[in-house]
């Protein structure tokens, strides 16, 4: 299998897909799996966290899809958490240990990491939207000392809908980092919180003026997680979230992504609120 993707192996472009092989793939939910894909010939994908892949299976099509794994933690790939929910990310969903995978990118503008050291770092992620955040939250941890606070608000519908819960548990763990989940919906084992994420934000204490909140979601959550930030005396500049659900062809061709000036793919997906605050109902 890896002499055949050498022999496909094409020049790099930004239009021409280069074939990956998925190396392991693990259950996350029943919607979710964990891809873990590594590039021919040792090659670095060399993302940041935020910015995000075209994955293509050949005879089907291509989508955008956020990288979940950090770059602190490349071990000679990358990881995406796809969800199952059309025709190319259903046939994603069989993939096996050695299918070959199309891949173009890294694109977009990630997170600017450089900018957020020496702040407090307050996570917001909704549902799916833990998957491109985990990659700038373990490079903050993999960095810890960098970095103030660490506050991590994650809110799913159900508890059977909760991402990486593996790694929410050691978060929660350690001694450094402030973690509070919450569901829409419990059930007869859940413990903790129940309620929208915007329950959680009560319960944690900023210092404004020294603080990133970052927030990846739904559109829905977008408005009154801003609506908390905003309370707590952020400023638009530091708080930043991604609108990566208009993204198409990754390249700015297809105008799919625009929104008024803007495309997605290429001043984003990564934007500070006082980017886009302008841009009000056209979000």
């Amino acid at each position: 299998m890896v002499t055949a993707l050498k022999q496909t192996l094409i020049d790099p472009s930004i239009y021409l897909p280069t074939y990956g092989v998925v190396r392991n793939v693990r259950p996350m939910t029943g919607m979710e799996k964990l891809f873990d894909i590594a590039l021919p010939e040792g090659m670095s994908l060399g993302h940041k966290p935020g910015q995000f892949v075209e994955v293509s299976l050949f005879g089907v099509g291509e989508a955008p899809i956020s990288i979940c794994s950090s770059p602190s933690r490349s071990n000679g790939g990358f990881q995406l958490c796809v969800r199952r929910a059309g025709d190319l990310t259903g046939l994603l969903h069989t993939l096996t240990p050695g299918s070959p995978i199309g891949i173009r990118g890294p694109f977009g503008t990630g997170f600017p990491i450089e900018r957020f050291r020496g702040k407090d770092m307050l996570f917001a992620p909704g549902g799916l939207g833990l998957a491109p955040l985990r990659s700038l939250i373990n490079q903050v941890l993999d960095e810890r000392s960098d970095f103030g606070r660490v506050i991590i608000l994650y809110g799913a519908r159900s508890p059977a809908e909760l991402l990486f819960t593996d790694e929410l548990a050691a978060w929660k763990a350690r001694g450094d980092v402030e973690v509070h989940l919450t569901v829409d919906r419990g059930d007869e084992n859940w413990k903790g919180n129940v309620g929208v994420i915007t329950t959680l934000f009560p319960k944690v204490e900023v210092h404004p003026r020294n603080t990133v909140a970052v927030t990846v979601g739904p559109p829905v959550m977008y408005r009154f997680v801003l609506m908390e930030l905003l309370g707590k005396g952020l400023p638009d500049g530091s708080i930043w979230l991604s609108l990566e659900r208009r993204m198409k062809c990754g390249v700015g061709k297809c105008g799919h992504c625009q929104i008024n000036h803007l495309y997605a793919c290429q001043s984003g997906p990564s934007f500070s609120y006082a980017q886009i605050k302008h841009l009000g109902e056209a979000l």
